[in-house]
C-alpha cells in the first residue's frame, strides 16, 4: 500500500466514524446552541487536539499500553465515564436553575468561554479510552513500510483533524441558520437537559460496558 492509498482509505473509514452522530456530535451543537460559535470552536478545536494526540501516541506505540494492560484501560474507562456523568448532571442542574435560558453572551463573554470549552472537548476525547482502541485496532493497516510510522501516524491523524474540522463546520452553521428559534427560553432549555440526558448516558455507558 502506498501513501496515497493509505490516506485515501483512511479518509473513507474516519469519514464515516465522523459523520455517525455520538457525543461529539451532541457536545458540538449544545454548545453551539446555547453559548454561541466561538464556544462551539472552543470545543471543536478541543476534540480534534485530542484525536491528534491518540494518532500520534499510537503511531509512536505509547497508547498500546491502553490495549494491552486491564489496568490502564479500565483507569481510563472510570476517569472518562466519571467526567461524562458529571459534566451531564453539571447541564441538567444548569438548566434545572434556568441557566441555560440566559441570553447568548456577547462576543467579549464567548471569549471568556473559549478556553473552558476546549478543555472540555479535549478532556472528553482524551478520558475516552475507545479513541485509543480504535486508532490501535485501524492505525497499523494503513501504515506503509517505507515510512516513518510516527509521521505517517501524524499525518493520518491530521486527515481525521480535517474532516472533523469539515463536519463541524456544517453542525455549527445548522445551528446558526435556526438561531432565533434556538433562543427561546424553553427551547434552550430543553435542547440543554436533552444534551445532559445523553452526555449522562455516554459516561454510563462507558462504565458499564467491558
Amino acid at each position: 500500500m502506498d501513501i496515497y492509498t493509505a490516506v485515501v482509505s483512511f479518509a473513507l473509514v474516519v469519514g464515516l466514524l465522523t459523520m455517525t452522530p455520538g457525543l461529539d456530535t451532541a457536545l458540538i451543537l449544545r454548545t453551539s446552541m446555547l453559548s454561541g460559535r466561538r464556544s462551539a470552536w472552543g470545543v471543536v478545536l478541543g476534540i480534534q487536539a485530542g484525536t491528534l494526540v491518540w494518532g500520534v501516541t499510537t503511531a509512536a506505540g505509547i497508547s498500546t499500553l491502553v490495549a494491552t494492560s486491564r489496568l490502564a484501560y479500565d483507569v481510563l474507562r472510570w476517569a472518562g465515564a466519571a467526567y461524562l456523568v458529571w459534566m451531564g448532571a453539571r447541564m441538567l442542574w444548569e438548566s434545572r436553575r434556568g441557566r441555560a435560558a440566559a441570553e447568548v453572551p456577547e462576543s467579549g463573554e464567548e471569549g471568556e468561554r473559549f478556553l473552558p470549552a476546549f478543555r472540555s472537548g479535549l478532556l472528553t476525547n482524551l478520558l475516552n479510552p475507545k479513541m485509543g482502541v480504535f486508532y490501535i485496532a485501524v492505525l497499523p493497516q494503513f501504515m506503509p513500510d517505507d515510512v516513518p510510522h510516527l509521521l505517517m501516524g501524524a499525518l493520518l491523524a491530521g486527515v481525521h483533524v480535517i474532516e472533523g474540522l469539515l463536519w463541524s463546520v456544517l453542525l455549527i452553521g445548522f445551528t446558526v441558520l435556526l438561531r432565533g428559534w434556538l433562543g427561546r427560553p424553553p427551547v434552550r432549555r430543553a435542547l440543554d437537559r436533552l444534551t445532559g440526558v445523553v452526555v449522562v448516558g455516554f459516561g454510563v455507558r462507558l462504565a458499564v460496558q467491558d
